[in-house]
């Protein structure tokens, strides 16, 4: 064949790209176990991170993330919103089930439309709680999920047995400004939410608030807003209160009454 012709340099080029096509399909299939792998980790890293069971700097492997997860675990179910639990998640090591990302943003749809009547949207509603036994004591992990300046947040709250006080909390965003609103992933602002309540001192839901400028020691349910970062302490308020209440049947079947 003439190597100068058309003909030769068409199919040269159609010879080309099918082995790159089946080169790059064959590489996506080969790693997407692993990828599928990673992600799950990085999800439970995060919720073990609002209980205490995890440290970034801790260097466990991702084995190690998955059975302390397995291993601390009570159960994962899912719950309407009617604060009823309408089905569970796999918690064993080796076919833990998890809601990502993907489905915290379908979730936020249903939450906000059946905010505003929309009875479909609210049939549709299934509200992840992870519940653990950390040292004897029952800790809830429900999550939260919102936009932010740049793109989405997301994070998880662990709640203390009166399912009003926070007992620890962990937040990360895709793609929020470094040295302002992607402050939200570090522990100095994570750590502003233990202990602050998600009820008023009349015992009304009002969620956490994020203060400019500092919230007052007697502020239970105030945290420090982000200096630089309003929007995004701004979105992250709004997405924790949005789901927040939606948990709020739940929690109720739940709460811990104090004498």
């Amino acid at each position: 064949m003439n190597t100068n012709s058309n003909t030769y340099t068409v199919i040269y080029s159609v010879i080309l790209v099918v082995v790159v096509a089946v080169v790059l399909a064959f590489t996506a299939i080969t790693l997407q176990p692993a990828q599928e792998t990673n992600v799950k980790v990085e999800t439970i890293s995060k919720i073990l991170s609002s209980v205490g069971l995890y440290d970034a700097e801790s260097g466990m492997s991702n084995d190690e993330i998955i059975k302390t997860y397995s291993d601390n675990i009570k159960e994962a179910i899912l719950v309407n919103a009617e604060g009823q639990v309408i089905g569970n998640m796999k918690t064993d090591a080796k076919n833990v089930e998890l809601k990502g990302q993907s489905d915290l943003k379908l979730q936020t749809t249903y939450i906000k439309k059946a905010s505003e009547g929309d009875a479909a949207a609210k049939a549709e509603i299934a509200l992840p709680v992870y519940i653990f036994n950390v040292n004897g004591k029952t800790v809830p992990v429900v999550p939260c999920y919102g936009a932010g300046l740049w793109g989405p947040i997301w994070g998880y709250l662990a709640f203390e047995g009166d399912m009003n006080t926070i007992e620890g909390a962990v937040f990360d965003h895709k793609g929020e400004t470094p040295g302002l609103g992607a402050e939200i992933a570090t522990d100095w602002f994570r750590n502003n939410f233990t202990g602050k309540k998600i009820y008023n001192a009349e015992g009304e839901f009002t969620s956490v608030k994020v203060v400019k400028g500092g919230a007052s020691e007697d502020d239970i349910n105030g945290v420090d807003a982000i200096s630089g970062g309003t929007i995004t302490s701004q979105a992250l308020e709004k997405a924790i209160k949005t789901w927040l209440e939606a948990y709020v049947p739940y929690f109720e079947t739940l709460k811990v009454v104090e004498e």
